[in-house]
């Protein structure tokens, strides 16, 4: 059994999916748009309620002082063999009230945000997204392009140029990182 292979699978991003945060406490961090994820669950494992699934386990609200937070903790299930797996828990929350400089500004979707969150902290357990929030998980395997001489790579035996090739977790390898492995 290769235990990485769910994490392999959904460990890289696309751009697309990737925001960058511009304010607040997690300012210069990144944020991955949810429904990536769900797209994600539904390449890995198919439709959801066929081969993923989650539960809602608990829904509450925290207080402190005139803010208040609405929490969800979840349970998600991936098929694997057409056999569902254990719980892969997750907490998510968001604010319910939160006081603003004109007053108390309460959401009417913090349990929805909260459960995107909670979601989000599944997938994490999986691996999905695991090059946005461990971008130091590198191997001497992961040389990035810019890291190369812009020139032509070449066979050493029959001199042809090296293209780039996508491997069966669906990675791209450019033609600078084929010519390495080749040489190994």
């Amino acid at each position: 059994m290769d235990n990485l292979k769910y994490y392999n699978m959904g460990r890289q991003v696309p751009q697309e999916a990737k925001k960058s945060i511009g304010g607040g406490r997690l300012k210069g961090m990144t944020d991955i748009n949810p429904m990536w994820r769900i797209k994600k669950l539904t390449e890995m494992f198919g439709p959801c309620g066929i081969g993923w699934k989650y539960e809602i386990e608990k829904e509450w609200i925290e207080r402190n002082g005139d803010e208040q937070a609405a929490f969800v903790k979840i349970n998600l299930y991936i098929k694997d063999d057409d056999k569902w797996s254990d719980a892969i828990p997750g907490v998510g929350g968001n604010m319910f009230v939160t006081k603003e400089k004109n007053g108390l500004y309460t959401s009417d979707e913090c349990f929805k945000m909260a459960l995107t969150d909670a979601l989000s902290v599944s997938c994490k357990a999986l691996g999905i997204g695991a090059d946005v929030y461990f971008d130091k998980d590198k191997t001497k395997y992961d040389i990035k392009e810019e890291d190369e001489a812009p020139k032509e790579h070449k066979c050493e035996k029959c001199g042809k140029p090296f293209e780039p090739w996508t491997d069966t977790k669906g990675k791209t390898w450019s033609p600078g990182q084929v010519a390495h492995f080749s040489k190994n």
